[in-house]
């Protein structure tokens, strides 16, 4: 079976994080969205990829390479412009030669639901249920095929969406061939759908599992969910004194100094230095390279390559992108006095706790606050004692 991956978006709703990466390869329990996804398809057999990329190609290229690593074959097909998913889909033909998958890279699916996908009859979308309908796209099933498509509404007929996942046979090319822009320039793969709509050629094939990543807080839940399966392994140096809880996996170079005490699950990558009498609660990913010092305390975040958080700081339920450094007594905000929803620039977050979005090379001054559901853009400098809140674009500087 041949696997198309559609990962040549930006992913704008993503933003500050995507700014330099793309958002395929952020980081779920220190390893990229993307190979979570990959790892599934060929633990469901699926040996031949193709990587259809644009924005950012060069870091999905680095990574992944010829798949070998992975134990895969992988060809790549460049989207030059982002016009739409027929567009994306269409970029992969010349590497097509029989039924094969398309997944959306930005998703989370079990091996099991990718295997019984494989052995479906082409055409066929996954579908899914979800309580907010009103963001995806809602489909209306019948003898098990898909009988209507629905792109975002306010009132949706149904909470059965579209997954994103296909099982397609070349013929799909043609169809996208004859897809005509939409009224927002793109050429949707939902127009080629709705012939095979029409044609009674679609089938549903409904998901026992799938993860939606579309917003920076969704990268906590996804993050949660992997780190409750990995193993506890010690590549680094543990000095004496050092407490580890539950499952707790330090990478190769990495220090845990005395004192610190850890709350699995937790992964911390290549070349850290934690402690001393640093505070790591569970559910949390340090990437490599982080300092985590004296006195600090992380709890269910994410935490980007690079980044120093080293003296009295506290960061909960938040995403810290790459090179960051944090101020003595820098502090993030996670709760709500009125313990409502956390809304990030507007938009609910749908968690009562949540801290900060935090882009890369962001640099605070010592004893700075940053309130609950702000979202800070790439290389902002904030001078000491400031209080951040809000929507904070790239480069600003607060003095």
């Amino acid at each position: 079976m041949e696997c198309v991956i559609l990962a040549a978006g930006e992913g704008k709703r993503m933003r500050p994080l995507t700014a330099k990466r793309p958002k395929v390869m952020l980081p779920i329990a220190n390893r990229p969205m993307m190979e979570h996804l990959v790892v599934a398809a060929r633990e469901a057999g699926v040996t031949d990829f193709v990587f259809v990329v644009g924005y950012g190609e060069r870091e999905i290229r680095r990574h992944f390479g010829d798949g070998t690593s992975l134990g895969i074959h992988i060809e790549y097909a460049t989207q030059r412009q982002q016009r739409g998913t027929a567009d994306a889909v269409g970029a992969a033909r010349n590497h097509i030669t029989r039924p094969f998958l398309v997944l959306n890279g930005d998703m989370i699916l079990k091996k099991e639901d990718i295997a019984a996908l494989c052995r479906k009859k082409p055409s066929c979308m996954c579908t899914t249920t979800t309580d907010h309908a009103q963001d995806y796209g809602v489909v209306m099933v019948g003898n098990g095929h898909i009988t209507s498509l629905e792109e975002k509404s306010r009132r949706p007929k149904s909470n059965l969406i579209n997954a994103g996942a296909y099982l397609f046979s070349p013929d799909i090319f043609d169809l996208i061939d004859a897809v005509r822009p939409s009224p927002r320039g793109e050429l949707e793969l939902t127009d080629a759908l709705a012939v095979l709509v029409a044609r009674k050629q679609l089938y549903s094939h409904p998901l026992t599992y799938w993860m939606d990543v579309g917003h920076p807080w969704d990268l906590l839940e996804a993050n949660t969910s992997f780190l409750e399966h990995i193993p506890s392994t010690n590549e680094g140096i543990i000095e004496d004194g050092v407490t580890l809880k539950n499952t707790v996996s330090v990478g190769e170079g990495s220090v845990i100094k005395a004192g610190t005490y850890i709350e699995g699950p937790c992964t911390i990558g290549k070349n850290c230095r934690i402690g001393p009498h640093a505070y790591i609660r569970g559910a949390t990913s340090i990437g490599d390279d982080c300092h985590i010092g004296h006195c600090s305390e992380l709890k269910n975040s994410i935490i980007m390559t690079g980044t120093k958080i080293p003296h009295f700081n506290y960061v909960g339920d938040s995403v810290v992108g790459s090179a960051c450094n944090f101020g003595a007594g820098t502090k993030i905000a996670n709760l709500r006095h009125d313990h409502a929803n956390v809304r990030v620039c507007g938009k609910d977050t749908r968690r009562k706790k949540f801290g900060a979005v935090i882009g890369d090379g962001v640099q605070f001054g010592i004893n700075c606050s940053v309130n609950v559901g702000t979202m800070i853009g790439s290389e902002a400098q904030f001078a000491p004692n400031t209080l951040i809140e809000g929507c904070i674009g790239e480069k600003t500087i607060i003095r």
